[in-house]
């Protein structure tokens, strides 16, 4: 088994846009040939598009794009973009008059940071997919992490930045890789350690205290926690299954978002995978299930530790680089 980059799945290309000063984004990620897919929605607050389309008893078998996006329920409009833009490539279900792309759609809540009054729009999403390649994949405060935080149970001056992380990995032909955009609630999770890597700080923003933590203490509290927080990612492997099998592995993948993110898929969040095959290689469904949840588990892990400091909110390094100098 050996590391890869997420774009070395042949058949994929990531695409980003955002708009810095306002702090948002989004993230295309496209198959053109079309891949076989499946979701799973497990937090309560989601924001998401065509995820019936993904129910195997339905006739649509492919799509061609999935988007993720800032700019909460209004980011939904980015997925628009995309289709344009695949549409103009004469991708999509053939309806004979024109294809229609399929693409699915995923968004976060990041309008606390920046400035609100801008979101992912038509024209961003277009933006994205003008902007995908197969030849890079940076993490960090790009595309959909732009504005992503964590560690928000006490509110956004408690918080640390979050972003957008990838990760992937190989085995003889079979490829897995992953792609996150982590804006929990909760606190991100070393899953070999242990240890917190990002969340919620101390009064003084120097400690991470533990989100679990504060929530006990208040646990009798019913009071209107603030709620803008959603992790939101895609699996993709060239193994071959089924669409009904791909959902499976949608679940299968948020293991990786349990080991990682404490508390994960509260009612605070919406989070929320996609999975996508290009169907090239033989594979077992067992093994494709624990390689994403691995490979979910590095994503979200990159996407912190790259996620820089950005409107008033600490990054990775603030807490551990400079606490080591």
């Amino acid at each position: 088994m050996k590391e890869i980059k997420f774009i070395d799945i042949e058949g994929i290309k990531v695409g980003h846009a955002q708009n810095i000063e306002a702090g948002t984004g989004c993230t295309v990620i496209i198959c053109e040939e079309g891949a076989t897919a499946g979701v799973d929605v497990r937090g309560g607050s989601p924001g998401t598009r065509e995820t019936d389309l993904l129910d195997p008893q339905n006739l649509v078998d492919k799509i061609h794009a999935v988007m993720l996006s800032g700019g909460s329920a209004f980011g939904l409009d980015a997925a628009s973009g995309a289709m344009k833009y695949l549409e103009e490539k004469d991708i999509g279900f053939d309806v004979q008059v024109t294809k229609v792309p399929i693409v699915c759609s995923a968004v976060l809540f990041d309008l606390v940071v920046g400035d609100y009054k801008v979101r992912p729009d038509f024209k961003m999403g277009y933006e994205a997919c003008v902007n995908a390649t197969n030849k890079e994949c940076p993490n960090g405060n790009i595309g959909a992490g732009t504005g992503a935080t964590v560690g928000k149970f006490l509110g956004i001056e408690r918080a640390m930045k979050g972003g957008l992380g990838s990760y992937a990995t190989q085995v003889g032909d079979l490829k897995v890789g992953a792609i996150v955009a982590v804006n929990a609630l909760g606190d991100v999770i070393d899953p070999e350690t242990g240890k917190i890597l990002a969340g919620l700080l101390d009064e003084k923003g120097n400690t991470l205290i533990g989100t679990e933590n504060a929530m006990i203490k208040k646990y009798n509290e019913k009071k209107n926690i603030f709620n803008g927080n959603t992790t939101i990612g895609v699996v993709v492997t060239n193994g071959i299954f089924t669409k009904s099998q791909m959902n499976k592995l949608a679940s299968m993948s948020h293991n990786g978002y349990a080991r990682t993110i404490r508390p994960a898929h509260s009612i605070f969040d919406g989070d929320t995978i996609f999975t996508m095959a290009t169907c090239k290689v033989e594979a077992d469904i067992n093994v494709v299930g624990f390689l994403a949840a691995r490979t979910m588990e590095r994503a979200i892990v990159n996407a912190v530790k790259s996620a820089e400091s950005a409107y008033g909110v600490k990054g990775y390094d603030d807490i551990y680089i400079h606490k080591r100098q």
